[in-house]
This record gives structure tokens, sequence and C-alpha cells, in this order.
């Protein structure tokens, strides 16, 4: 019999994220086999409250663990936090998000149980025998994994689950202590991007791809880079969009060649980049080959354009195929934002 903990942290404001509530529908998934048995576990700034809305989830217990010292992430004392409320619980399978908070502290958190831990799953199948399926070589290959060894850590991807819907009255919350940890790291502050400075955007309902053509010679013969942020950068701020690239344009910067200026490795999508899970994908200037697209495989409504008719987009890859200039495309559609934006 499994006795399953869902556990996860609450953000900045003391909610718990989308990735959690995510996390938390694979937790009821894999508690829903015969036996199994269902805990949750929140800790950070307002776990207490968090914790408290979790009642309509099912869970046969509801663990916290919040002050000052688990309110701002921190290794230290995210492992004892997290380690307590396992053991507190008797958990043999853990599911939490893979979130970078999370993703510090887990491996640690496995050690000290004297567990194991898999990490990037994309599902988990209930049973007798549990299984967890994740990619591996450059998400070529989708594996499936069992272990015999308890307790089993799971980090779930965002994205790969419906996020749990709160509901219901609150529960009664327990509230686990945590033994301080000794710590070298005092956190003084944050500091983050505006909102406008940021161009990755998990929550983002559309991606926009930008490829390598939009830095090579146009139909005049000149390359129009400065033209190209302008258009890429009022499209992303008036659509609210989350900006990718291909390999060979953030690759341009290492060979000398014209870059995007707010353009970086973090920003790209495919093989040896990210898989992002945004309802809708408009690639732009991309060639759409294999290595890249299979960053799209979670990216359910596809788009491309493109002046090549033959292009890899072309090939069963994207749902449409505008056979145009990206400069003209673009032009045209930030017109059309401001002009709604403007109520015309």
């Amino acid at each position: 019999m499994e006795k399953v903990l869902f556990l996860c942290h609450t953000d900045a404001s003391g909610a718990l994220p989308r990735a959690a509530l995510e996390a938390l529908s694979a937790a009821k998934e894999l508690a829903s086999a015969p036996g199994a048995t269902l805990t949750a576990a929140v800790f950070g700034a307002g776990a207490g409250a968090a914790a408290a809305t979790l009642g309509g989830a099912g869970a046969a217990r509801v663990l916290a663990t919040d002050g000052n010292d688990v309110e701002v992430p921190r290794f230290a004392t995210d492992a004892a936090a997290a380690t307590a409320l396992a053991r507190a619980a008797e958990a043999t399978i853990v599911v939490a998000p893979h979130t970078s908070r999370l993703a510090r502290v887990m491996a640690a958190v496995s050690l000290r149980l004297g567990g194991k831990i898999d990490t990037h799953v994309t599902a988990i199948r209930p049973g007798a025998a549990p299984a967890a399926t994740r990619w591996l070589y450059r998400q070529r290959i989708e594996a499936t994994l069992r272990r015999a060894e308890r307790p089993w850590i799971l980090l779930v991807d965002p994205g790969v689950a419906p996020a749990w819907q709160p509901g219901g009255e609150a529960g009664a919350v327990e509230a686990i202590s945590v033994t301080a940890a000794a710590t070298r790291t005092r956190v003084v502050g944050e500091r983050t991007p505006g909102s406008g400075a940021s161009t990755i955007r998990p929550d983002a309902k559309l991606l926009f791809v930008a490829g390598a053509g939009w830095t090579k010679k146009q139909a005049d013969g000149k390359i129009h880079g400065e033209d190209a942020e302008t258009l890429i950068l009022g499209f992303l701020e008036r659509a609210g969009a989350s900006l990718g690239s291909s390999k060979s344009l953030v690759d341009q910067a290492g060979e000398g060649h014209a870059v995007l200026r707010f353009m970086s490795h973090l920003n790209q999508v495919g093989q040896t980049g990210s898989t992002p899970r945004h309802p809708k994908g408009l690639s732009t200037c991309c060639h759409g080959e294999e290595p890249h697209v299979v960053g799209w495989r979670f990216v359910r409504e596809r788009r491309a354009v493109n002046l090549d008719p033959s292009c890899g987009w072309a090939r069963g890859k994207a749902d449409v195929l505008y056979v145009a200039d990206a400069f003209a495309v673009m032009e045209r559609v930030n017109a059309l934002l401001v002009a709604k934006a403007a109520g015309k």
C-alpha cells in the first residue's frame, strides 16, 4: 500500500503556484490506486493558509511548515523542511512540482531519507507497481521507470497534468515543526526585471519563436537587425507572448554574426534547449528542422511564417504555414494590435 505525499512550496505571494496544482493532479491520480492514501504538505511563506485551500483535494492529512526560516528559498532550510514533512507523512512516494526551488534540494532530501529520485517526470501511472515516464537522450527516447526502493521522489514537469481547481471548505492543517538548520546565507531582498524586460513567460498563451533568418540579408541585400528587434519586442509586449529561439540564432553570438541583443541561450527551444508548454506557437524565419521541432511537442497549435514553401514546417510539422516575409507580416500584425488596443 503506497502512502503518497504531495509536497510543494508557496510562491512569493503565499499562494500555490500553478505547477504545484498540476503536480497535485498527478499525485491524486497516483493515490487513486486501491489501498493508496494521499497526504498533502506545504512549506514556505503563508504555508498554513495555502495548505487550508487543499481541503477539497481528498487528502487524508494536510501538513504545513511556515515561519521565518522557510519564507525565502534557501538550500539548508528548504531541505530540512521537505525532509521533516516527508518523515511526518511516512511517505513511500513523494510527488512534487519540478520548480527551481525544489529541484535544488530534493536530491539531498532523497539522500537523507534513504530513497531514490527521478526528475522531469512527464506522466505517472498508478497501480500495484507505479510507473513514471520521462524523456532521455536529448528528448529522443521516452522511458518508463519503476523502482522498488522507497521513498521514491518524483519531480513532475510543469504543463503535463491539468491544474487542480481549489474548492470546498478549508480543511484542518497539521503544523509540522522543523529543527533549525545551520545557515550561512542571509536573504536581504530580491531584484527582478520589469514585466516588459523579461522575454521568457511560462504562463503566456503564445510562444513566439525567432529563427536565424531575422539576422540575414533581406531582399534589399542588407541586414535589418534593429528593425527585427523593434518588431519582435513590440509584438511580445502587445501580445504578452513568450520568446523562443532556434539554436542557430543564439549560436551566432559566438560566431561573430549579427545577433538580437535580447536573445540568449535561455530562449533556445529544441533538442538541446527547452520544451515549452504554451497552447499556441508561432515560428518566424525558422526552417523547422527536427532538432528544433522536437521542443514543440507540447505546443498544441502551431503556425509558421517562412519564405521557403518546402521548409520543414511544410512537412506536417505545422498546422498552418504562411509563405511570406516575416518582416512584412509582423509589421502588419503589430499595426493591428495597436489599432485593437486603441479601440479602432
